[in-house]
C-alpha cells in the first residue's frame, strides 16, 4: 500500500472517530433539527435501505418520503422482478434440506459408505474407522472423553491421519460425485452468500432485506458448525425472510423450531435423564433409520443383515441429557436480555421445557444411503420433530409462572408466549432496533416509546419499525450520517451507489469478509456489532480502502463498475481533475462532504495509489467440505467472537498482491468510497 493513501485512511480514521464522539455529545433535542428534503431521501434509502442508485432520490420526491416508507413496510405489495431473476439460476435456495443432503454430501460420510461396500482400494481398507473431523456427521466428545465407538490411541502415538488426506480416497470420491451427478458441499455457502448480496443489491424491497440482515444476525447461527451448513438455506428461506416484518412471537418461535437453531445451540440433543416415564409417548425414537432401512429391505425380498452397511456395528452412544445452551441465549439474546430479570434457575427449567424438541437425521443419514429408503424417511431428513419420549414432562417453573406437568410441546410453546410478551423482551428488542436504524446510543425516552408500540401491537415488527420512522430523533439531523456501515452493507451500497453489475459471487463475498463480516461466520451466538467501535480501526479502514479502489477500477471479481454512470463523459487525455471530482461527490454523496476530506481528496489526486488484491485462490481444504473452523458440538460457552480483522474464514491467510492505479477518474471515485462520508449511513 503506498505511503499516500495508509497516511489518508489514518487522517479518515480521524474523521470518523471524530463524528462518533461529536455525536455522543449532542444535545437529545432532536425536534428542533429537522432534515432537509434531500437530506432526508438520503437518510431513508442509507437506514430501510443499502443507499441509492442512480435516479432513486428523484423516484422517491415523485412519490413521496411517506408513501415510499409505506410501500417498504408492505414489501409483498412490491414487483421485485430484477432480484428474483438474479438469484434464478442458484438453485440451492429452492431445495429442501434433504435433497441438499443428497446432491451436496459431506465427503466424510461418502467415505464411510464407499468403505463400508468395499468400493475404496482394499490396501486402504485399514483407515476404514478414522475419524472425519468437521463434516455434517461429526460427533466431538465432551472434554475428556473419546469421540463415540472409537478406542483411545496407544500413548504417545501420533493421531490417526485423515483419510481424505490419501489421494486414492480422493480421486475415489470425486469419481463417486462424478458418476453421481453429486456437488461439493462449498457450493451450498457460495450460493447462499450470492443471494444475500443479490438480493441486497438489486432488491426493491430493500426494508425487508435490511430486516433479514436484522434478524439473521440476532438470531445468529454460524455455519461452521457441522451439519448447520446444510440447515441454513432453510433457516433463510423458511425461518427468517417470511417473518422478518410479521409479530416478533411468530419469528421466535420460527427460530425455536429451525433446525439451524437446533443444531447450533445443541438443543437436538437435550433429552430427560429419565426417558422411560415416556415410553407410552408414541414417537419416533433412536434408531428409525436403521428400522426404516430394514422395513425397506424386507418389503424387497432381500435381507437387510447381507449388506456390509448394515453389519456395521452400532457406535456407541454418548451419553447425553439436558443441555442449557439454547435455553440461555434464548433468553439472555433473543429475548429479555442479559438484564432481563431471569437466574440460573430459569435457565434450567426452560431447557427442561424444550427437551424433546429435535431433528430428524440430523446429519442426513437418511440421504446417506441413497436410493435405500422411503420417501418419507429422505423428505424428512434435516426437518424438525418433537420426540415426546426425550422430554421432560414433569411441572416446571419459568419467571415465577407455572407450566403444568404432561404439557409435552407445550412447554416450549408457553414459555415462547411468555417470553415474546415479557417487557424486558420489548425493551431489549426496541433498544436493539434503535441502535440499528438511529444510533449507536438511543435516548432511554425514544427505547421506552419504541418498546410501548411493540407491548400495544402485541410485537408487531411492522408496526414497531414505523414508530421509528416517524419519531423526531430519526428524523433528526444528529442521526443523519451517524451509523458506521459495517462490511456487509458498505459493500452493498457502493456497488449500488455506482450503479455497477454484479453476480455476487465468492470475489464479492471474499472482501466482506477481508473486512471482517463474512455471512453466517460469526462463531458465538451474539452475532456481529452494530456499533462503529467495533468497525473503526486503521486496519479495516484500510481495508475498506482498498474495497472502494478495487471496485472503481473493476478488480472485484464478478463485478463490473462503468464510471461514466458517476462522472458523465470526460475526456481523460484532457481531464479537469476539480471537475472530475466535483462531479463525483455530487452523485457518489449529493455533494455532502467536509472541506477538510474535499481537501484530502484533492492532495491525493497527484500522488501514486496502490491498491492491495487478494492473490489466487489457495488449494480447497483436504477435507474437501470447506469446514469453517467452527466449535465441536456441546461447547458454545466461552469468550465472545473475534473482532473485524480476525476470524475471516480463511481470508485473512490468503496471499495479496499489489497494483497501481494511475487513471484519475478511477483514484477519484476509489478514494470518495473510503471517505468517512460514504463509510458512514
Amino acid at each position: 500500500m503506498a505511503v499516500a493513501v495508509l497516511a489518508m485512511v489514518v487522517t479518515f480514521c480521524g474523521g470518523l472517530g471524530q463524528s462518533i464522539t461529536s455525536f455522543a455529545e449532542r444535545t437529545n433535542d432532536a425536534k428542533s433539527k429537522k432534515l432537509t428534503e434531500d437530506q432526508r431521501i438520503v437518510h431513508i434509502l442509507n437506514r430501510l435501505g443499502f443507499g441509492a442508485r442512480p435516479g432513486d432520490i428523484d423516484r422517491i420526491k415523485a412519490i413521496g418520503v411517506d408513501n415510499y416508507i409505506n410501500q417498504q413496510l408492505n414489501p409483498e405489495k412490491i414487483p421485485d422482478v430484477v432480484a428474483e431473476n438474479k438469484i434464478k439460476e442458484l438453485s440451492v435456495l429452492s431445495m429442501s434440506t434433504a435433497e441438499l443432503y443428497e446432491k451436496f454430501p459431506q465427503p466424510g460420510q461418502l467415505l464411510r459408505q464407499l468403505q463400508a461396500r468395499g468400493v475404496l482400494p482394499a490396501d486402504l481398507a485399514e483407515a476404514r474407522d478414522n475419524r472425519v473431523k468437521g463434516g455434517a456427521n461429526a460427533t466431538s466428545p465432551q472434554p475428556g472423553q473419546q469421540p463415540a465407538g472409537e478406542m483411545a490411541p496407544p500413548p504417545n502415538q501420533p493421531p490417526a491421519q485423515n483419510p481424505l488426506d490419501n489421494e486414492k480416497y480422493r480421486a475415489a470420491i470425486q469419481q463417486y460425485y462424478r458418476e453421481n451427478g453429486l456437488q461439493q458441499p462449498q457450493r451450498i455457502m457460495a450460493e447462499l452468500q450470492a443471494s444475500r448480496i443479490l438480493r441486497a443489491v438489486y432488491s426493491e424491497r430493500q426494508l425487508q432485506e435490511v430486516m433479514v440482515d436484522f434478524w439473521t444476525n440476532h438470531f445468529n447461527v454460524f455455519a461452521g458448525k457441522g451439519a448447520d451448513r446444510w440447515l441454513l438455506p432453510s433457516y433463510d428461506r423458511d425461518t427468517i425472510r417470511p417473518n422478518s416484518l410479521g409479530k416478533f412471537s411468530t419469528l421466535l418461535e420460527a427460530t425455536a423450531k429451525s433446525p439451524a437453531m437446533l443444531f447450533y445451540l445443541d438443543n437436538f440433543q437435550s433429552v430427560t435423564p429419565n426417558p422411560q416415564r415416556n415410553q407410552g409417548a408414541g414417537q419416533r425414537r433412536p434408531g428409525l433409520l436403521r428400522e426404516l432401512v430394514n422395513q425397506q429391505r424386507r418389503r424387497e425380498g432381500n435381507n437387510p443383515m447381507q449388506d456390509p452397511v448394515m453389519r456395521q456395528p452400532p457406535p456407541q452412544q454418548q451419553r447425553r441429557g439436558i443441555n442449557e445452551n439454547y435455553a440461555r441465549e434464548l433468553m439472555e439474546l433473543h429475548t429479555l436480555g442479559v438484564d432481563g430479570g431471569y437466574t440460573q434457575k430459569d435457565v434450567q427449567e426452560v431447557a427442561r421445557c424444550f427437551t424433546g424438541w429435535t431433528i430428524f437425521q440430523p446429519r442426513g443419514g437418511a440421504a446417506a444411503v441413497r436410493g435405500l429408503m422411503g420417501d418419507e424417511a429422505r423428505r424428512d431428513a434435516g426437518s424438525f420433530f418433537f420426540n415426546a419420549r426425550a422430554h421432560d414432562d414433569g411441572e416446571k417453573i419459568v419467571l415465577g409462572q407455572k407450566i403444568p406437568a404432561g404439557g409435552g410441546m407445550r412447554d416450549g410453546l408457553m414459555v415462547l408466549d411468555i417470553l415474546s410478551h415479557h417487557p424486558a423482551t420489548a425493551k431489549f428488542i426496541a433498544t436493539k432496533l434503535a441502535r440499528h436504524f438511529v444510533s449507536d446510543n438511543p435516548s432511554p425516552a425514544l427505547i421506552d416509546r419504541i418498546a410501548a408500540t411493540f407491548t400495544k401491537t402485541d410485537g408487531d415488527i411492522r408496526e414497531t419499525l414505523r414508530a421509528i420512522f416517524m419519531s423526531p430523533e430519526f428524523n433528526s439531523t444528529d442521526a443523519y450520517r451517524a451509523k458506521i456501515k459495517r462490511p456487509f452493507e458498505l459493500v452493498v451500497s457502493a456497488i449500488r451507489t455506482l450503479g455497477a453489475d454484479t453476480n455476487g459471487g465468492p470475489g464479492t463475498h471474499q472482501w466482506i469478509a477481508r473486512m471482517g463480516e463474512p455471512l453466517y461466520g460469526f462463531q458465538t451466538p451474539n452475532g456481529y456489532s452494530d456499533q462503529a467501535e467495533s468497525w473503526v480501526n486503521t486496519g479495516g479502514l484500510l481495508e475498506r480502502m482498498n474495497f472502494g479502489l478495487a471496485l472503481a477500477s473493476n478488480r472485484v471479481q464478478g463485478t463490473r463498475v462503468n464510471l461514466s454512470t458517476v462522472t458523465g463523459s470526460v475526456n481523460r487525455a484532457d481531464i479537469d481533475k476539480n471537475k472530475v471530482m466535483n462531479e463525483s461527490l455530487r452523485t457518489i454523496l449529493g455533494g455532502d462532504v467536509s472541506p477538510a476530506t474535499k481537501d484530502a481528496l484533492l492532495k491525493q489526486l497527484d500522488k501514486e495509489v496502490v491498491v492491495s488484491l487478494p492473490g489466487p485462490r489457495s488449494q480447497e481444504p483436504r477435507d474437501m467440505a470447506g469446514q469453517m473452523g467452527g466449535r465441536p458440538e456441546g461447547q458454545m460457552d466461552g469468550p465472545p467472537g473475534p473482532p473485524p480483522g480476525g476470524f475471516q474464514g480463511g481470508a485473512q491467510r490468503r496471499p495479496r498482491t499489489e497494483a497501481s492505479i494511475n487513471d484519475p477518474v478511477t483514484k477519484v471515485v476509489g478514494l470518495i468510497l473510503g471517505t468517512p462520508e460514504f463509510q458512514r449511513q
